[in-house]
């Protein structure tokens, strides 16, 4: 898989990916979020692609105290072969290499399967709690 960070031409394969791993909800339009992706900083929202087709994804950001990742999806026939570690581990390192010191991720806390994926990446759960306003209605 090549990793790269997000071009115009990917929209609807990455909204077709994201569709297929659950992760279109209807409070977040895909496309008004990929737009607003790209008006800030566009180069943290990656793509792993092989043979032309978009098998993983995912949205990160920094905003100079910590660094966000929204979106990370994998192909449901192309799990278990370290493809989110992979993207992860690329988003990670472009983070590092802007001065980000922590990376901050939300999961819904009744996915167990994901919050152990991220743990055997060495998350840990944070004592917060999240809360949220939307400012914009989708």
């Amino acid at each position: 898989m090549q990793i790269r960070s997000y071009k115009d031409t990917d929209r609807e394969q990455v909204i077709d990916l994201w569709a297929r791993c659950g992760l279109i909800k209807p409070q977040n339009d895909p496309i008004r979020d990929i737009a607003r992706k790209q008006q800030v900083g566009a180069e943290l929202f990656l793509v792993g692609e092989r043979g032309g087709t978009i098998i993983a994804a995912a949205m990160g950001g920094y905003e100079g105290h910590r660094g966000w990742v929204n979106y990370l999806a994998v192909d449901p026939d192309c799990r278990r072969q370290r493809l989110g570690q992979a993207m992860m581990e690329n988003l990670e390192q472009r983070l590092l290499a802007l001065g980000c010191p922590k990376l901050n991720l939300q999961v819904r806390s009744t996915n167990a399967d994901v919050i152990a994926f991220y743990q055997a990446l060495g998350y840990q759960v944070d004592p917060v709690t999240s809360l949220g306003k939307r400012l914009i209605e989708d």
